[in-house]
């Protein structure tokens, strides 16, 4: 026996991962996890006459020879497969375009960092020319939509677009796509929020600004990852958690967003026991203690759950200085020579101001060129960590319109990062 089957929730990229493996490995039983998304819930309710599947209630999965694993590679994410790690009789197909490395061993894997694991299994189809009937196109574009923000999120990469346009090809429908990914927000979502407003904080944490808050859920209620988006929003911080306490099951639902790509939400809900993406992700804590799971939640983000590129991998070093004394004419000349836009001026080993090709606006008349650099420098300084990361170093530029940056460590100048240095390490990165 051959099973296919994905992680608990399912959502539309692992629903559309394992339809579309069924076509790769037609002798394969798609097994899902009794927990769906509601709006997974409302397509294969519409749609069961199209797709078949059995539960993990409905087989013995130790029975099987072959698992295909798709849209995760954690045991603890797959329902009723308990008793298969260890199986020594059983070979792993394992698909997955998440950044972190599981616990499943795969005997062969597909494992591309793109948006969405529908994207995998789109290029291969189209690879081998398979014939894809219009609502199976549809509902691997949605599983791309859904993934990748309808290709607006950080994680989506030119393989998403590409594979988007050959499911549109095949006459995928957006219209389905649209009414399916439409978010769920009603009397209900709405109380959500308002609780969740009621009694809101903002905090600092290792230079980012984080806002947590509880509310009460009975049984399932959809939208809530919408609750938390719009909770973001009008609170205006870098990352958002809900921490949903359902008192009959004894547990909380964690939820979290980011709008920094450097602050990694879905290694703090991978910690938690969840899992998700650099930008959002989710975890359920047991038992119910929403106060312990808003401490771990803070404990991790001081730790510094972020991307491993910190400042002092992309600063320039030694840096070039000049004193204070140095006259206006010697620094034009300098700034000529070495191509730069900006020095640093130091006074022994500290950082006492900055001078830059836009202070030279300051001089009226060619006699004032002999004066000191210090008569024109710019005083309002601004410096930064090597242990920060490059958000970190954006949201300083941007809030106070520098192009520079002294990186400072013990209160010594170990070297500076520059605008272009960070344009140059986002664009480098998101081509590479």
């Amino acid at each position: 026996m051959e099973i296919i089957t994905t992680h608990k929730n399912v959502d539309f990229d692992a629903l559309g991962s394992v339809f579309a493996a069924s076509i790769l490995y037609p002798q394969a039983t798609p097994i899902l996890p009794v927990s769906l998304n509601p709006n997974t819930r409302a397509f294969l309710s519409l749609h069961k006459d199209i797709f078949a599947f059995n539960t993990s209630k409905e087989i013995n999965p130790v029975e099987a020879k072959k698992l295909i694993v798709v849209d995760t590679n954690s045991w603890t994410r797959l329902e009723g497969m308990d008793r298969l790690p260890g199986k020594s009789d059983l070979e792993i197909h394992l698909w997955d375009h998440h950044p972190e490395k599981g616990d499943i061993k795969a005997d062969w894997s597909c494992h591309e960092l793109v948006g969405a694991t529908s994207t995998l299994f789109a290029k291969r189809l189209e690879e081998r020319q398979e014939e894809i009937s219009p609502i199976l196109a549809t509902l691997f574009l949605a599983g791309i939509y859904e993934d990748t923000g309808h290709l607006t999120f950080p994680t989506t990469t030119a393989a998403d677009a590409k594979s988007v346009g050959f499911l549109l090809e095949q006459k995928a429908d957006l219209n389905i796509v649209k009414n399916f990914l439409r978010p769920i927000y009603g009397p209900k979502q709405k109380d959500l929020l308002f609780e969740m407003l009621k009694d809101v904080k903002r905090q600092k944490l290792n230079g980012y600004t984080v806002s947590l808050a509880k509310a009460h859920i009975k049984g399932h209620t959809p939208g809530l990852s919408l609750v938390v988006n719009m909770f973001q929003d009008i609170v205006n911080v870098d990352a958002a958690f809900g921490i949903f306490i359902e008192a009959k099951r004894d547990q909380c639902l964690v939820i979290g967003r980011s709008s920094d790509d450097s602050l990694d939400i879905g290694s703090i809900m991978r910690n938690m026991g969840g899992g998700g993406h650099p930008n959002a992700g989710s975890a359920i804590v047991k038992p119910a203690d929403p106060q312990s799971a808003a401490e771990w939640i803070i404990e991790m983000i001081k730790e510094g759950h972020q991307s491993s590129i910190q400042i002092g991998d992309l600063m320039s070093s030694p840096v070039f200085t000049v004193a204070p004394k140095i006259k206006m004419k010697k620094v034009a000349l300098l700034l000529r020579e070495k191509g730069c836009t900006g020095i640093p001026v130091v006074d022994g080993e500290a950082v006492v101001g900055i001078i830059s090709r836009r202070d030279f606006r300051k001089i009226k008349k060619s006699p004032q060129l002999d004066l000191p650099v210090k008569a024109f420098m710019s005083t309002r300084l601004f410096h930064i960590g090597p242990e920060k990361n490059v958000g970190q170093a954006v949201r300083l530029m941007v809030k106070n319109d520098i192009g520079r940056l002294p990186v400072v460590k013990n209160e010594r100048l170990i070297g500076i990062i520059t605008r272009s240095d960070v344009m140059q390490h986002y664009y480098c990165e998101r081509s590479g």
